[in-house]
């Protein structure tokens, strides 16, 4: 199923956004039961293809749907469906980690941002699969531009499920790049906020010093919107620029990784933004931050065996081959002194990049190699990811371009630690710019 088959009516409830849903269910001309029916009947055409769910709650999605619509009206994302990804614990739903040992694993409680989701009128349609404890070994999401290609990961199924139409907003976490990269290669906007952000209580920890919850939308005032409820802060809609920003293009010290359409999507956007009246120039990241891709797989791989001592100790069988041989192994290796080095170079590092702010708004680089691989064995690689997570500082993928094969390619925009609503603000002005 190639690109084209995406591609909804766009009359249909489900391809609107989020914005657009709560404002019309204000207006009194729209239901959330017609906006769940709507996404309901784009999984029933197309989630067999797509297979981003591992668990669809439908009958309870459709009722709460109609106990919306009696109101009272609940917050920001009254009657809008959500997916979340399945590393993310439900109270009503199950949730799996994306490992044959949890395949029955039902939560007591809501993760907080389930909660705070909830609580905020969003209405859980499901859990969206999710790579082995949201590492490496894939789940069975394909990509929905072509099933042939990987959507990436971990959050495969959430990145997807936008995509496609089945769902409006999704959670997904980020590690190294897992929120990134599945927004890059299937089309979507894709919101890795500061580290700390969103609040991680109820989530599946990997990495306690690198995990950051994110979001999935279909534009970036639905992002602010999601990030409003997911932290439970008074939502403040995408202000207007003063001036256009000023963006530092930055291929950073793996530029020959880079494919060349994801080389030529970064250029073409900074040619695009300058005529937009952006100052644009190219920068190389200070000398600290070119040990920090090493230092991240140095952070993250050392948590491995202390994040899943349980599941290593009493269900080794159940564990796949590519998580023992790969991060378990490899963070048995790495000793005490090793792991504090790491996290020294880390606020060295976050240091360093950010006294680059005083001269620049914004930093445009690659949010992968290029469009999605081929194959559905691996989910892509997170080179262009893993510094931003790294370095705490919030991130943006939107979608601009068309790889050889068809498939999307992404920018990533990146932004000052903290000042997550400013990088918002200059996301939409960006995609506006290059609209």
């Amino acid at each position: 199923m190639l690109l084209a088959a995406i591609i909804a009516p766009m009359t249909a409830p489900n391809t609107l956004t989020a914005i657009e849903v709560a404002q019309r269910i204000d207006a009194g001309t729209l239901t959330a039961e017609a906006v769940m029916r709507a996404h309901l009947d784009r999984i029933d055409a197309r989630d067999a293809d797509v297979l981003a769910w591992s668990h669809l709650a439908r009958d309870a999605a459709l009722e709460r749907a109609k106990l919306l619509d009696r109101g009272p009206r609940q917050g920001l994302l009254h009657g809008v469906p959500m997916g979340v990804k399945d590393i993310i614990d439900s109270f009503d739903q199950p949730t799996t980690y994306g490992s044959p040992i949890y395949k029955t694993h039902q939560p007591p409680s809501d993760a907080a941002t389930v909660a705070l989701a909830r609580g905020a009128g969003a209405i859980l349609l499901g859990k969206t699969v999710t790579t082995e404890f949201a590492n490496r070994f894939p789940g069975p999401t394909r990509n929905p531009h072509n099933p042939a290609h990987t959507p990436g990961g971990s959050s495969s199924g959430s990145a997807a499920a936008v995509a496609d139409f089945q769902v409006m907003l999704a959670t997904g976490t980020q590690t190294g790049g897992s929120v990134i990269r599945p927004a890059a290669f299937c089309g979507v906007v894709g919101y890795k906020p500061s580290y700390g952000h969103f609040p991680t209580a109820g989530m599946k920890a990997n990495t306690e010093w690198l995990d950051t919850i994110g979001a999935y939308a279909r534009s970036v005032e639905d992002i602010a919107l999601f990030r409003a409820a997911l932290m439970a802060i008074p939502f403040t809609p995408i202000a207007r620029l003063a001036a256009p920003p000023r963006i530092a293009v930055c291929f950073t010290h793996h530029r020959d990784e880079l494919s060349a359409e994801g080389t030529k999507a970064v250029n073409d956007a900074a040619a695009a933004l300058a005529k937009a009246g952006a100052q644009v120039k190219e920068i190389e990241l200070p000398p600290p931050v070119r040990d920090m891709t090493a230092g991240q797989k140095t952070l993250s791989a050392f948590d491995g065996p202390r994040a899943h001592a349980d599941e290593a100790r009493r269900f080794p069988h159940l564990l796949s081959d590519m998580l023992k041989d790969d991060k378990l192994a490899a963070g048995a290796k790495i000793d005490y002194a090793t792991w504090v080095a790491a996290r020294k170079l880390g606020d060295t590092g976050r240091a360093a990049v950010d006294a680059l702010f005083q001269d620049i708004d914004l930093i445009l680089t690659a949010p992968a190699k290029g469009e999605a691989p081929k194959g559905l064995e691996r989910t892509g690689d997170a080179t262009f990811n893993l510094l931003w997570t790294y370095l705490w500082m919030p991130c943006v993928t939107l979608p601009f371009a068309k790889g050889p094969a068809g498939l999307p390619i992404g920018i990533q925009l990146v932004g000052r630690q903290h000042e997550d609503a400013r990088l918002l603000d200059m996301a939409a002005w960006v995609k506006g710019a290059l609209s």
